[in-house]
């Protein structure tokens, strides 16, 4: 009867770690690693024993779920596009002539940046959530200080990327048509589509890369730093390591929106429109897109002209 409890209980163990998976909550617990760290401190005992607050959860997903989530949005929206490009294919307009001078150098410079900021944060993300596939060791820790680097890009053109589109980015009713027909890319014709100088899309791209970009700097800075000795979250009956569990899962998943969103915006720019990239590169956009894919823009213009 003992052989029989010890066999048990031995099959349960191993059922359990396969399910949760091997996630030590420290190293060297009984050390402290740093002066006043609330981490690694006697209120260790009751972060352990108050688990389940957000312990849980936090494990829970970040053993099942985020990377079957990240994989899985990203794959989708490039299988998306992919069919888009070769169902649909790219619109065509005439790029002849000067076309209208929409963008400034200033307001080039700092696109440019966001983007590089983009094109390093995006795949060192996916890179540092994948990790273990990498190999690990050098390549995913230099993934990290890059994925650091492009957040300073990203705070440096964010700012006032934000100042100087926030207007213009304010939602109106041609947003509810521009949705209502998917901005035409659902057709190969050449539809008027509804849209002022920037479209429902971009819009949506701009408030997610802007708030959701600056609440991932907030909640990676906790992830990277850690020790916070915050009154408030006493008050809030939060604990240190809560804290950082509750910020590790926001960052998460503003992430897969941040992912799935950047990847819509590469592919609009570089291949459903022939020749859009062109405006950000010289500050022209032809008057025949215009006309066709920002029509309420076009008429401002065209009245000022």
């Amino acid at each position: 009867m003992k052989k029989i409890v010890i066999f048990i209980l031995a099959a349960l163990s191993m059922y359990a770690r396969e399910f949760i998976g091997h996630v030590p909550l420290v190293e060297k617990a009984k050390e402290v690693h740093f002066g006043g760290s609330h981490l690694n401190s006697p209120e260790l005992l009751h972060n352990i024993l108050h688990y389940q607050k957000w312990g849980e959860l936090f494990v829970y997903l970040q053993v099942h779920w985020f990377r079957v989530l990240f994989l899985g949005i990203t794959i989708g929206v490039l299988v998306v596009f992919l069919l888009h490009y070769l169902i649909i294919g790219p619109k065509k307009f005439s790029h002849e002539g000067k076309g209208f001078y929409v963008y400034s150098v200033f307001k080039r410079v700092i696109h440019w940046l966001a983007a590089l900021a983009f094109v390093i944060i995006v795949p060192t993300g996916f890179i540092m959530i994948f990790g273990q596939y990498f190999g690990g060791g050098e390549f995913v820790r230099y993934a990290r200080y890059m994925h650091s680097v492009g957040t300073v890009l990203f705070v440096i053109a964010g700012i006032p990327m934000f100042l100087m589109w926030f207007v213009p980015m304010l939602a109106t009713f041609d947003d509810i048509k521009w949705f209502m027909i998917l901005g035409g890319y659902l057709t190969k014709k050449k539809v008027v589509v509804p849209a002022g100088q920037f479209n429902a899309g971009q819009k949506m791209w701009f408030w997610v890369a802007m708030v959701g970009g600056f609440a991932m700097i907030i909640t990676g800075a906790m992830m990277y730093f850690q020790d916070f000795d915050i009154e408030m979250l006493k008050k809030l009956n939060l604990d240190q390591i809560d804290l950082i569990r509750i910020a590790a899962i926001v960052h998460n998943f503003l992430g897969m929106a941040v992912t799935a969103l950047f990847i819509t915006h590469m592919y609009m720019s570089l291949f459903a429109i022939k020749g859009s990239l062109g405006s950000m590169i010289d500050g022209h956009k032809s008057e025949d897109e215009i006309k066709y894919m920002h029509s309420s823009f076009y008429k401002k213009l065209m009245k000022k002209k």
